[in-house]
């Protein structure tokens, strides 16, 4: 006998991949209207189009829609951590990672539903964890680039490259919350965040 899955197997696999998509994305956008701690099952299956059992049967509650989310923002992410390890000088690489990052951040949606998230990653420690795990491979590769430019004598050799990474992301991350609130554009912060990091780590 084959072990090949049957074109029904694969059929009915899809179907619940399609299912836990639309689950997701409904509690994704009750999330970002009503906010984590106002949104209910009742309301995710509702915006879904499910039964409550249904939903039950996919996510058994919040607690691991947010687990999904995490995974989510970790694929989200893998586009940013390719980019920080393609060749090229480490500067012009890093001028484009800080574009990129910068129009990722600055949707107002990414904005809310991290200040969501943020609220209950500090009430519940293993989801925290999830987030920081994301945030620290992010800062690793980045880490990795700007050690790349030590080594190409584009930066000055006292830079310490995790400590600097991750001053770099928070600046990015700051700026796109200014740029929600109104404050100025996000294209025209990121002006001052390139300036101000190319500064910080070339050689004088």
């Amino acid at each position: 006998m084959s072990d090949k899955p049957s074109k029904e197997d694969g059929s009915r696999q899809r179907a619940v991949a399609r299912r836990r998509q639309q689950i997701l994305e409904a509690a994704l956008w009750c999330f970002l209207e009503n906010g984590y701690h106002q949104t209910g099952v009742r309301d995710i299956a509702k915006r879904a189009g499910v039964s409550l059992g249904n939903l039950y049967n996919h996510f058994p509650g919040k607690h691991d829609v947010l687990v999904e989310i995490a995974a989510l923002e970790r694929s989200e992410l893998a586009p940013m951590i390719k980019l920080l390890r393609k060749p090229g000088p480490a500067p012009k690489v890093l001028e484009r990672f800080l574009t990129s990052y910068g129009k990722y951040l600055a949707s107002v949606d990414n904005v809310l539903l991290t200040v969501e998230i943020t609220s209950e990653a500090i009430r519940k420690p293993d989801i925290g964890a999830l987030f920081l795990g994301n945030q620290e491979e992010l800062a690793r590769a980045l880490a990795e680039l700007i050690e790349r430019g030590i080594q190409e004598a584009a930066y000055r050799p006292g830079v310490e490259p995790t400590e600097a990474a991750r001053l770099i992301l928070e600046m990015i991350e700051g700026c796109a919350y200014r740029s929600v609130l109104g404050e100025k554009p996000m294209r025209k912060l990121l002006v001052g965040v390139k300036d101000f990091t190319m500064a910080a780590l070339k050689k004088h």
